[in-house]
Parts: structure tokens; C-alpha cells; sequence
């Protein structure tokens, strides 16, 4: 079984603002920084992306790839590789937790990285906490500044 990586980080905002900036996949490279572009392949029947195609570049990482995407109520979202030149792997997940009674958000996010070319486990797990702590402070920062 594959290993993941995880943080938090607490964002001064309602849950439904936090989700509204993961859900604008056409933001991610103005907040992001390793997803250079995105672009919504397939929606849901409430609109949400279903599939999404991003080009990543996170230093030891780089990709163009499709994720599929699933909406669990409006807290959490999670994503599963579905086409990739690099990638063996790339599941991930934010899951939103109210508190101060919704004034403010937990934000855990979850990611597992495999690659189809041999790497250190420690340089992948090295690369999914970059690319977690650099997502989750651009998520705050952008939800933030709203």
C-alpha cells in the first residue's frame, strides 16, 4: 500500500468560501504555483469538475496529466489519476472542517505520488510535502484576500 503525505492549516473563512477557490480549477495557476494550467474537461449535474486536466511543475515532479474528480457534500473533495505521462499515481483529497462555529476552516490535505520512473521514497514523500505546504499556503492566502 502506498504511503501519503498530509497537512493542515486553519483559514479564516467559511467552509463554502474555502471550497469555492478549490473548485476554480481556472485559479490554480495564479495561486498554486506548481500548476502552471488548468483546464475543466467534464462536469458533474451541479457543475462541479468532473475531470480536469492540469500541467504540473513542482521541481522534481512534472506532468501533464487528467485527474478525475469526487465530491463528497460541500466538505470535502477527493481525486484520482486517470491519464498521465509520468505519474503512476496521484490521489489526493481536502477535507474542510467548520470551526468557531463556520467562521473559520481546518484544511487537511491529503496526497499520495508515485511516479512511473524510479525515485527514493523519501525524495516522493520530499515531493508531496512540497506540494501540499505550497497548496495549502496559497489556498489560504487566496481565500484570505477575498
Amino acid at each position: 500500500m502506498a504511503e501519503h503525505t498530509s497537512s493542515t492549516i486553519m483559514i479564516d473563512a467559511a467552509p463554502a468560501q474555502v471550497m469555492a477557490v478549490i473548485a476554480d480549477f481556472a485559479r490554480y495557476p495564479e495561486w498554486t504555483g506548481e500548476v502552471k494550467e488548468a483546464e475543466v474537461l467534464a462536469t458533474d449535474a451541479e457543475g462541479r469538475a468532473e475531470k480536469v486536466r492540469l500541467l504540473l511543475d513542482a521541481g522534481a515532479i512534472k506532468d501533464d496529466h487528467t485527474l478525475a474528480y469526487t465530491w463528497k457534500g460541500a466538505d470535502e473533495v477527493s481525486w484520482t489519476l486517470d491519464k498521465s505521462q509520468m505519474l503512476r499515481q496521484l490521489d489526493g483529497s481536502y477535507r474542510l472542517t467548520p470551526v468557531d462555529g463556520g467562521k473559520r476552516t481546518e484544511v487537511t490535505y491529503q496526497l499520495t505520488v508515485d511516479v512511473k520512473i524510479p525515485m527514493l521514497g523519501m525524495i516522493k514523500r520530499k515531493a508531496e510535502k512540497v506540494i501540499i505546504d505550497r497548496a495549502l499556503a496559497g489556498l489560504k492566502k487566496r481565500v484570505e484576500s477575498v
